[in-house]
């Protein structure tokens, strides 16, 4: 048998993130335009890249419907102005679309089918609110006792998780909330975050404007003003809007190529890929998804959690963040966890989300010679995990 192809993040860039709704900043802008947007600008990016090497185009969308519908990665491929040549498809593993988008192209890349590749993901929630509107559950779901009802009420799953680990308290919660909004607001006064946001033209009653960082970010939030918030999703529950994601809108794009694509074609090798994995749990507490695709992703890779020197983790939730800490004997506070904040400051838009937590990390690494691999993980809808491990180019072999 052949051996497997090395396969390596060589970019990613994204849009600011805007708060979904007819108040928020993208209220009128198409959903395709945003992940056109993110492409076109990582392809300006990389003038080394020849249009015509890019051999596959993969978006994810969750919601795909109206503008995010038309196998959203050949539409988006045409928009962009890569050649007709270039193929594309649309992918749905809702949260974590974006990571199967670019674990998908990896495991072509890995197999030899291609060389390069797009791999990223778009989310319109304003326009495309996750409210089951356009879904329509088989009814054997409910009726055979498979899924409760509320298994795709993200929010009472989150409840869930405090249920049942009961030292997964709301004070635990508020402050890890309160810490990642702290943490973005000091990577931005920093200007971490800023190089990968590709600005958007942006429409709106008072004319036209230009999106240029996150919208959802509240650097102003106190443990004091989290306390006493209204818990939406249960009545004297844990769960408030300071310790959930907000609804968000929002694209993201990454090239993935093979190493040896990479170096001919002169592109960086930011992150190699080592390992992924996704795994189901009961839909019901959807957030635990990390921890058994974390347990297989470092299986296949021969680590243990204790070789991650950083971690990005997808903040649907505060409780699902520390259900995966408490699960891997890992701080709250841990000072290799979500370095720069996470969804809770800067939103997520489901299925672009996977590539902001890539992106992210690759950053991290080029600060972090000391470190030689790090994990992206998320949880997702109807009871999974994705996980996906990197190891850092920078790599020293030198440890603090």
């Amino acid at each position: 048998m052949a051996e497997r192809t090395e396969v390596v993040f060589v970019d990613g860039a994204r849009t600011p993130f805007g708060r979904a709704g007819e108040k928020g900043q993208y209220w009128s802008t198409r959903a395709d335009d945003l992940v056109v947007k993110a492409m076109v600008g990582l392809l300006e990016r990389h003038p080394e890249l020849p249009p015509d090497r890019v051999e596959d185009v993969a978006i994810a969308a969750t919601t795909q419907v109206g503008d995010q519908a038309l196998t959203i990665g050949r539409s988006a491929a045409i928009l962009a102005g890569l050649p007709k040549s270039v193929p594309g498809y649309a992918i749905d593993r809702m949260c974590s679309g974006a990571m199967t988008a670019v674990t998908n192209v990896a495991g072509n890349i890995a197999f030899g089918a291609i060389d390069v590749a797009i791999a990223g993901g778009v989310e319109h929630m304003g326009r495309h609110p996750l409210d089951g509107a356009f879904v329509d559950p088989n009814p054997r779901f409910v009726a055979e006792g498979l899924v409760s009802p509320d298994a795709l009420n993200m929010g009472i799953t989150a409840e869930r998780l405090h249920d049942r680990f009961p030292q997964l308290t709301k004070e635990r919660a508020d402050a890890y909330a309160v810490a990642s909004q702290r943490k973005t607001a000091e990577a931005y006064a920093a200007g971490k975050i800023q190089p990968d946001l590709i600005p958007v033209a942006i429409r709106s009653e008072a004319g036209w404007g230009l999106a240029t960082q996150d919208e959802g970010m509240r650097p102003e939030t106190t443990l004091e003003g989290v306390r006493d918030l209204r818990t939406p999703f249960r009545p004297h529950g844990r769960v408030t809007a300071a310790t959930s994601s907000p609804l968000t809108d929002g694209a993201t794009a990454a090239i993935i190529a093979s190493a040896d694509a990479a170096r001919e074609l002169g592109m960086p090798a930011r992150m190699r890929l080592v390992s992924f994995a996704f795994a189901g749990v009961e839909p019901e507490v959807m957030g635990l998804g990390p921890v058994p695709s974390t347990e297989k992703a470092l299986r296949k890779a021969g680590l243990t959690i204790q070789d991650i020197g950083l971690f990005e983790l997808n903040e649907a939730f505060a409780v699902q963040v520390l259900s995966l800490l408490d699960h891997f004997g890992i701080a709250d506070d841990d000072p290799r966890v979500n370095v720069w904040g996470g969804a809770i400051a800067v939103g997520h838009p489901l299925a672009a989300s996977g590539v902001r937590l890539m992106m992210q990390l690759a950053r991290q690494f080029e600060e972090h010679p000391e470190v030689r691999f790090g994990l992206t993980a998320m949880c997702v809808g109807l009871g999974q995990g994705g996980s996906v491990v990197w190891e850092n180019p920078h790599y020293d072999g030198k440890r603090d």
